[in-house]
């Protein structure tokens, strides 16, 4: 009986010694933020979609992480977010104490053929999108271009932010494929910057501009979002992504001037990156409990009634993908036909 007793205690004793490192990696999981800053690194100048995104995020994402650590926000412009997204794959911390936002673009510039894309978009952590998106294609009012079929005839100078870029890509590719007459003038450090140089008359549109950006940041552009007047400063000339957004269905999308399987098959490629349509990531190598985290983080921030309202009073649209719905975007975009690919990847 006495050996018994004490083979049992042995063995209990045994199991709470073996158990005591899991609850201590669990403790020090649960408090790795706690007392620290995460900084969130917005792509962009300010003033812009992604940055007003991320600076509403900022302000409520750090109450879902455990620990409650304290979220600043720091602009890095350049290359139409290119320049951040080689900066979080090859140099930011990989403790997690960097997140990112970045161009929905970005995941597949190395698969289109960007030599200055030095990252492998399959090994950055992908933690979420507040919404997926639809993107305008828009002339400035004095610019002589009133609907997409003048676009045959008639060019049109539009802005880009760089490489990739929505701004850049979706002009090029297609006027490659409809023989649009679309000049795209790159290099602007975001998109506030491109509707300014619409204003100045440098350029006479935009084609890749976020709906959920104009309608926020720009209402008074739109008589259809303006009660105070019946005059547009710019012309809707067609809406850009899978379907229609439902707050624009006169505007005719793109998708539906498609006359061959290819085209469609470039067009569903082009825009596969709207469903991401704001991502955020984490860099390669992040230890797997805090990428589970924030993603756990940014999934319970979408749903946050003070989170909601603030987007709300900025007209910002909140329709969240789970970052690993956005991994299988990615993967299956690196699958698409060799040929498909080229279209895109020859426009660039």
């Amino acid at each position: 009986m006495k050996r018994f007793v004490s083979r049992t205690l042995t063995a209990f004793g045994l199991a709470m010694m073996a158990s005591i490192p899991m609850v201590q990696a669990q403790d020090s999981a649960d408090t790795f933020y706690e007392g620290k800053t995460l900084t969130l690194l917005i792509g962009y100048s300010a003033g812009g979609g992604y940055d007003t995104y991320a600076r509403t995020l900022s302000r409520h994402l750090g109450k879902h992480i455990p620990g409650n650590p304290n979220v600043v926000v720091k602009n890095v412009p350049g290359a139409g977010s290119l320049v951040l997204t080689n900066q979080v794959a090859n140099t930011a911390k990989r403790d997690g104490l960097e997140i990112a936002t970045i161009g929905r673009g970005m995941a597949f510039e190395p698969l289109f053929g960007n030599q200055q894309a030095q990252f492998k978009p399959g090994e950055m952590n992908w933690l979420g999108s507040l919404n997926n998106e639809t993107s305008i294609c828009v002339s400035w009012h004095e610019s002589g271009i009133e609907q997409w079929q003048d676009l045959k005839e008639q060019s049109m100078t539009v802005g880009g932010t760089g490489s990739g870029a929505d701004t850049d890509l979706f002009p090029r590719v297609l006027s490659d494929i409809f023989g649009f007459k679309l000049n795209v003038i790159s290099g602007y450090p975001g998109g506030n910057d491109i509707l300014l140089a619409m204003e100045r008359g440098e350029v006479q549109g935009r084609c890749g501009w976020s709906w959920s950006s104009a309608k926020s940041r720009r209402a008074d552009w739109f008589a259809e979002l303006n009660d105070d007047t019946d005059e547009s400063k710019v012309n809707l000339l067609f809406q850009m992504s899978l379907k229609k957004h439902s707050e624009l269905p006169d505007v005719p999308l793109v998708t539906e001037f498609a006359e061959t399987k290819k085209q469609r098959q470039i067009l569903n490629l082009m825009f596969a990156r709207q469903v991401m349509g704001r991502p955020y990531v984490a860099p390669p190598g992040v230890p797997a409990d805090r990428v589970a985290m924030l993603r756990d983080a940014m999934a319970k921030t979408a749903e946050d009634p003070e989170f909601l309202k603030d987007a709300s009073n900025q007209d910002l649209g909140i329709n969240f993908v789970a970052g690993e719905e956005i991994q299988t975007i990615v993967q299956e975009a690196y699958e698409s036909p060799d040929d498909v690919i080229a279209a895109i990847k020859n426009a660039n």
